[in-house]
């Protein structure tokens, strides 16, 4: 298992009332090819919330598959993004700038998004808080039935979530949803900045180890499971 480690010595506890949430919308499922479409950073601080959307020409065609999910076709990333390089250097700067001014990084399955950051830029290294509700919610609540997506975690917190799979109304969602778990599990916001890491990084490997030996159990390949957490290896 690989735990997360962030260069700061001590990080801070959660504080709902200074967050980053970030969102990406890309070209493919599969975090290790993804490239960005859309990248949308909320900043959510006591003077209310200030959204940034970064629209990014991929510079690769992006699939019909994508475009259903987000509405984003290639000609209109085309003709209307700015270069994919200088929109992944924004988000990482961000990113960084937030973690500096102690925000917990609000990611809803940080795994996805991060790794997609990560694979585009190697260098790219998690130096802060980030605070998962996909994860917490498998910690908080195991044995809940039902699917996990983002609409689906909005529909049971009820929070609002607007227009699914817009990069700024995600972002927006996986911060209400912080902000109510925090009230349902106060506990959350008491722990150290590491302590809430070092929970969501055992707490989901757990269950992907369970997911991945469930999958062997149906006699399906469990090796697409990966189990590290809050970024992706590959081969892990």
């Amino acid at each position: 298992m690989n735990t997360p480690h962030a260069s700061h010595s001590t990080l801070p506890s959660f504080d709902p009332s200074n967050m980053l949430s970030f969102d990406l919308e890309t070209t493919s499922a599969q975090p290790f090819e993804a490239r960005i479409v859309t990248s949308a950073l909320v900043s959510i601080t006591k003077a209310g919330a200030q959204p940034v959307e970064m629209l990014a020409d991929p510079g690769v065609e992006i699939p019909a598959s994508a475009t259903a999910i987000h509405g984003i076709t290639t000609e209109y990333a085309r003709e209307h993004g700015l270069p994919h390089d200088k929109v992944l250097a924004e988000t990482i700067t961000s990113l960084q700038k937030g973690w500096q001014q102690g925000q917990a990084v609000i990611i809803y399955n940080a795994p996805y998004d991060l790794t997609v950051l990560r694979s585009q830029q190697p260098s790219f290294t998690v130096d802060g808080l980030v605070y998962d509700p996909f994860t917490i919610d498998k910690i908080k609540d195991p044995y809940r039935k039902g699917k996990r997506t983002l609409s689906d975690l909005c529909a049971h917190y009820e929070v609002q979530i607007g227009s699914a799979h817009e990069a700024t109304a995600d972002a927006l969602a996986a911060a209400r949803i912080a902000w109510k778990q925090i009230r349902i599990w106060p506990e959350l916001a008491t722990m150290s900045g590491e302590e809430l890491m070092e929970l969501q990084a055992v707490g989901y490997y757990e269950s992907q180890i369970g997911l991945r030996n469930y999958f062997i159990g149906q006699g399906r390949d469990g090796a697409s499971v990966n189990t590290s957490w809050p970024v992706q290896t590959q081969g892990d």
